[in-house]
């Protein structure tokens, strides 16, 4: 059995099903590891999920901001941005059951000694822990209570971790660093303005993954989320957004052994916008 991690697919059903003939997928021997954001602004996210869902315990896949905010829209929450593309799942007959299917998903997933995350960890998070906190929003998001969190979620403040934090700002830390965080301060503060290359990184701050010291560090962090970031392979941070939907490639990593398979984007799914994630 392989596992293949795959960054950010974002409805980029084509060049996602593409990938998978790359690497001759099969579900019955394979598994897959995804990202997350496996919707909105590329042209078949309704595809995209339907496909994903009906692959059952061979696809693995936490949740991405794009993700969250399809739930979000889906109750009623939040401003619709001028780009989406969530329209088809909105519509479709089985809207439904995609949406509840979505929502019990993982925010971060802990095994073999790597970390599968979207955007990526506070660094004085060890995985340990930040698998229990995930734990928290999971249990909100598939709970009676989710469409009073769906309402409470978005936000860019707390933009730091407390351990006295307690309701709707606890579980709104975690969110944001789980789903949006590309840089942070050596203590922890998030900047959600910033979404370009590293060089671009405000006064003070730095690419989470090079906070000195972070508690996460002795394992291997599968991520994706920064498409300006590129594709990233370290010893301990397989960062794996390589921009499919902005024209470049969409990155398959098989966890054993490191080998890398990638495609490029289709030409009717590339986005003529600047990337962002």
């Amino acid at each position: 059995m392989s596992t293949y991690a795959i960054g950010d697919i974002q409805g980029c059903y084509d060049s996602f099903r593409r990938l998978l003939d790359s690497f001759a997928f099969d579900p019955a021997r394979d598994r897959l590891w995804l990202v997350g954001d496996l919707v909105n602004r590329g042209p078949r996210s309704l595809e995209t999920l339907r496909f994903v869902r009906s692959l059952g315990d061979s696809a693995l896949t936490v949740l991405g901001n794009h993700d969250l905010y399809l739930l979000m829209v889906a109750a009623g929450h939040g401003k619709r941005g001028k780009d989406d593309t969530l329209g088809a799942i909105l519509a479709a007959p089985d809207r439904d059951e995609l949406l509840d299917w979505l929502r019990r998903q993982r925010l971060c997933h802990v095994e073999n000694g790597f970390c599968l995350v979207h955007a990526g960890l506070l660094p004085q998070w060890t995985v340990k822990q930040a698998r229990s906190l995930a734990a928290e929003v999971e249990a909100a998001l598939a709970g009676d209570a989710c469409a009073k969190f769906l309402a409470k979620m978005w936000g860019s403040e707390p933009d730091h971790w407390s351990g006295d934090l307690e309701g709707w700002p606890r579980l709104r830390v975690i969110v944001n660093a789980m789903t949006r965080m590309r840089f942070c301060s050596p203590t922890g503060v998030m900047d959600f303005h910033v979404k370009g290359e590293v060089a671009k990184a405000p006064h003070g701050f730095l690419p989470w993954f090079d906070v000195r010291g972070r508690k996460s560090a002795d394992s291997v962090l599968v991520v994706g989320h920064w498409s300006a970031l590129g594709l990233k392979l370290t010893p301990n941070l397989c960062a794996l957004d390589s921009g499919c939907l902005w024209g470049g490639k969409l990155t398959a990593l098989r966890l054993e052994d490191r080998a890398l398979f990638q495609v490029d984007c289709a030409g009717g799914e590339a986005v003529p916008l600047h990337p962002g994630g």
